[in-house]
């Protein structure tokens, strides 16, 4: 995705300006192959430590997921890739990806997911199915994350119900509970922070306590996160884009996020056994600019992940 030029407004100065700035610590942002040519050095615009994940789309060659990983962890940053089961051949195809991450990168952690292909190319459906191959205990992965949707997901669920995505995270609590896997849901973006609240607060009200790493839009256009939403299966958050493109006023400036995480972070501080516990940034409108917009909020003083806490 091409990086956006615009001129940056000051960063807003929130009352919860302390807050922000905690809940940002230990962020992790997503990157492609294709995206991540476009940055020079990364180290010029991420904290040390940084987790970066990398985006496992279909028709990727896994030649540019390797280049990509060990590139990353060459400039300092541990890697999380993307496991997309439905992608995934056979389970020596999956050990082949492991194996490779691990020789090529130094790999030891992964986000785990169905992937977004309606119709398997494999005999993997979900990431349930990745988990109970044993490969990546057997491999001695520190780090396992699976995905959250806080708004539900109509592929998983399309009477527009949360049943199966409920029977999911209760199978994926079950097993962070008979192994010594570090787990974290990492979510799918929402644009709102009462229904991000209330997911979070039932599932811990349901005894599914993994820590949340909740999905969050960078800046971006206002018409491509539209689309990237529309395209993602974004719930009823996205009545927030709808509304900011009717006011003409807001609908040529660039969408920041100030106002959702301000609100988590106000909630945070004011809950302190709220289970969200780091932000995940999907970068829509650029990896620099995402990266720029967290350091001028606050996030510059990032911290290693904190992997008791997934």
């Amino acid at each position: 995705m091409a990086l956006l030029n615009f001129k940056r407004k000051p960063a807003r100065q929130y009352e919860a300006s302390e807050d922000l700035e905690y809940l940002l610590k230990g962020y992790s942002i997503e990157v492609m192959p294709r995206t991540a040519e476009k940055i020079s050095c990364f180290q010029k615009i991420f904290p040390k430590n940084t987790r970066v994940y990398i985006a496992h789309i279909e028709g990727t060659p896994f030649k540019d997921m390797i280049k990509t990983a060990r590139r990353i962890s060459e400039e300092g940053y541990p890697v999380m890739p993307h496991f997309p089961a439905r992608i995934i051949k056979d389970k020596k195809t999956l050990r082949d990806w492991i194996l490779m991450y691990q020789s090529e990168a130094g790999v030891d952690q992964a986000l785990l997911l169905a992937g977004g292909v309606t119709k398997p190319h494999g005999e993997f459906e979900n990431s349930m199915q990745l988990l109970e191959t044993g490969l990546f205990d057997k491999h001695s992965f520190k780090t396992l994350h699976v995905a959250g949707h806080p708004e539900g997901n109509k592929d998983i669920d399309p009477d527009g119900s949360t049943k199966n995505v409920d029977s999911a995270l209760r199978w994926k609590q079950k097993f962070s509970e008979r192994t010594d896997a570090n787990m974290a849901l990492t979510t799918q973006f929402a644009f709102e922070a009462e229904p991000i609240i209330k997911w979070a607060n039932r599932l811990k009200t349901a005894g599914i306590d993994i820590p949340i790493h909740i999905g969050i839009a960078g800046p971006a256009k206002l018409q491509t996160l539209i689309k990237f939403a529309v395209a993602c299966g974004v719930g009823p958050s996205l009545k927030v884009l709808q509304k900011r493109a009717m006011d003409m006023t807001k609908l040529l400036l660039p969408y920041e996020p100030e106002d959702v995480l301000a609100a988590l972070a106000r909630h945070k501080a004011q809950n302190l056994d709220f289970n969200i516990k780091q932000v995940h940034f999907f970068p829509l409108g650029g990896i620099t600019a995402n990266a720029n917009w967290v350091s001028e909020n606050g996030g510059s003083a990032g911290v290693p992940a904190i992997e008791s806490q997934g």
